[in-house]
């Protein structure tokens, strides 16, 4: 977010030290060497000064812009909508190493024109909730057939590298968008603005 005449405030997930915010000054000034990595989806190393009360980036050197997903304006909004659950789900000086691989690999699977972004979704709902600790377990009832469960069993516990290696029919990412959707109300207590936006797109 903007902050002042020039400067702009960042939410940086890292590996360190969990979710932090720093101030990035004079990051809005044309030609500003911060400008570009102070955007969304930019994946790479930050380099930060810890003050009395806050933090401030000084360097950066980003690796992946995700250049396609900005693009892509439907995308660009399932992946503004996994940046807010991340910010829900992360916490300062908190072990996040898990959410932030999941985080990396949803974002990168928005770009993979072969995957649906409907499982994309489905699945990065799902993970996140395994990563939060939240996960209650496969549903219940005569609704979910082995395929249904096959593939959240896949979801909950393959490594992240392969989480998005896999289709499934009409049939059974609708079962799993009924369940994500379950579960999503069921633990995430908030209202995501992306998610009301994407909702209005799809």
């Amino acid at each position: 977010m903007p902050i002042g005449e020039s400067d702009r405030r960042v939410c940086i997930l890292t590996l360190e030290r969990g979710k932090i915010s720093a101030f990035a000054r004079g990051a809005r000034k044309v030609g500003s060497r911060l400008a570009a990595g102070t955007g969304p989806f930019s994946f790479g190393r930050f380099r930060l000064y810890e003050g009395k009360d806050s933090y401030t980036l000084t360097e950066l050197e980003i690796q992946n812009y995700f250049e396609g997903l900005r693009q892509d304006y439907l995308g660009a909004c399932y992946g503004m909508y996994f940046l807010e659950v991340a910010d829900y789900y992360g916490r300062e000086n908190n072990d996040e190493r898990g959410l932030l691989g999941l985080l990396y690999q949803s974002i990168r699977a928005l770009c993979a024109p072969a995957l649906p972004n409907r499982l994309v979704r489905c699945i990065f709902e799902v993970r996140a909730l395994v990563e939060n600790g939240e996960y209650p377990g496969p549903p219940q009832g005569p609704g979910y057939g082995a395929d249904v469960l096959y593939a959240l069993d896949y979801i909950v516990n393959a490594p992240l590298a392969k989480l998005y290696t896999f289709r499934v029919t009409d049939e059974v990412l609708l079962k799993l968008e009924e369940v994500a959707s379950q579960y999503r109300l069921r633990f995430m207590d908030r209202d995501f603005k992306s998610l009301e936006i994407l909702q209005t797109l799809c």
